[in-house]
């Protein structure tokens, strides 16, 4: 009776960040997620192994192979229209979608929650000019402000990430606003400012690390919408230029070929798929995760 009593205690005396991180080892969906994404990471980052020969190298004669048409890695999935290796492409594109979903979402992160943080703290006129702003960015469908800042700033690398990260800025600002406006009444928030607390000190040691959870989850999410965005833009021509592969680019310049040859735009649509779908896996378990209605 009392090892029960001591384990409850124990299990009460943990932190419900480290709780609700402790159920995603019993999370199916988390763990399924979590081993797309690990395949796809490796593979994309073993792509000089796995495709030495690089994802630039032409053979002519060999363009249009349909997959595992020859022998050997390079044609597993086929080859494009130069008679470049896909796998190579595919893989070797992989790493710049993802960093620069991952990147533009860092960035959206930081800002997003430095703004939410500081609009629901201060309150008042700052609350309202900030919230103001945003809402007028947020006013233009996302995928339309992105268009219209890679369009501005011109296409690139470090431009894709800056125009795939600003027009998220708002929700994730959103997001974080609602609990601080929660948090910032608690009594140890009046403790903090009885003793005269910086405010800075206040929002970063005391207001942020009891909103985790929201930010965590929200993280997660717009990793998906972040890579959809990045690809999005790539397609349309207003992010990464040939002839970097990306997997965006490697389906607008594969449905010119479409009908003849449909694996230059289901191959790499298939990547864009799963990474996507390990994503909104994870995001949702880490939202059954940090629920608090499924506490014990």
């Amino acid at each position: 009776m009392s090892r029960n009593t001591g384990e409850q205690n124990a299990v009460k005396s943990k932190s419900l960040l480290a709780v609700s991180l402790g159920r995603l080892k019993y999370s199916r969906t988390f763990i399924l997620g979590s081993i797309i994404l690990l395949v796809i990471i490796v593979l994309c980052a073993l792509a000089n192994v796995i495709c030495p020969e690089g994802y630039d190298l032409q053979v002519i004669a060999d363009k249009f192979t349909k997959p595992m048409g020859k022998e050997g890695i390079t044609y597993l999935f086929g080859t494009d229209n130069l008679g470049r290796s896909l796998l190579a492409r595919v893989l070797y594109g992989g790493r710049i979608t993802l960093m620069v979903a991952i990147v533009a979402t860092v960035f959206t992160t930081i800002f997003g929650t430095v703004l939410g943080a500081v609009s629901g703290f201060f309150g008042g006129k700052v609350d309202s000019i900030i919230m103001r702003i945003l809402d007028i960015i947020a006013a233009i469908p996302t995928i339309l402000t992105a268009m219209v800042i890679s369009a501005v700033l011109g296409s690139g690398l470090l431009n894709t990430m800056i125009a795939v990260s600003i027009p998220n800025i708002p929700g994730y600002a959103r997001m974080i606003r609602g609990p601080v406006l929660t948090v910032k009444n608690q009594e140890y928030i009046e403790a903090a400012r009885s003793i005269d607390a910086k405010n800075s000190r206040i929002i970063f040691r005391h207001v942020l690390p009891n909103i985790l959870s929201p930010m965590i989850i929200k993280t997660t999410q717009g990793l998906a919408a972040a890579l959809l965005s990045t690809a999005t833009l790539s397609f349309l021509g207003l992010g990464v230029q040939p002839p970097t592969p990306e997997w965006g680019a490697l389906i607008s310049a594969g449905r010119e070929f479409i009908l003849a040859y449909p694996y230059l735009v289901t191959v790499p649509g298939i990547f864009i798929a799963l990474t996507v779908f390990s994503f909104n896996l994870m995001g949702d378990a880490l939202r059954d995760a940090f629920d608090p209605r499924l506490k014990n």
